[in-house]
């Protein structure tokens, strides 16, 4: 049988790390004390309705996303699949501001020196 609590627990910390957050980063966020965010991820509490949607909106998520069950293997290297292709992009859309801005800079400096 599926436990929602523990489905939830697994699914909260699993998000929370993919955000780089702590556990105290997070309950600032929500608003809730340290001690109730451990507990709800060692699936030992339960969040209200209002709670979910807090975490939800601190996690950058939809709030289901909390409480679907883990996909199968078969589409996990899918789920991964994505996530490197994502942190992919988002690193050459770093590098490329990072180079423009260097080279606006060194554009001006040209021009100030003429």
């Amino acid at each position: 049988m599926i436990d929602i609590k523990e489905i939830f627990a697994e699914n909260l910390r699993k998000k929370r790390r993919k955000n780089r957050l702590t556990q105290e980063k997070l309950a600032e966020k929500t608003g809730m004390s340290i001690q109730y965010l451990a507990m709800l991820e060692l699936g030992r509490k339960f969040p209200s309705g209002e709670m979910l949607e807090r975490l939800a909106t601190a996690l950058d998520i939809e709030t289901y996303e909390l409480l679907a069950v883990a996909p199968s293997a078969n589409n996990e290297l899918e789920i991964l699949r994505n996530d490197i292709i994502y942190e992919v992009k988002t690193l050459n859309e770093t590098l490329a501001k990072d180079i423009t801005e260097k080279v606006m800079k060194a554009i001006k400096s040209s021009i100030n020196k003429h």
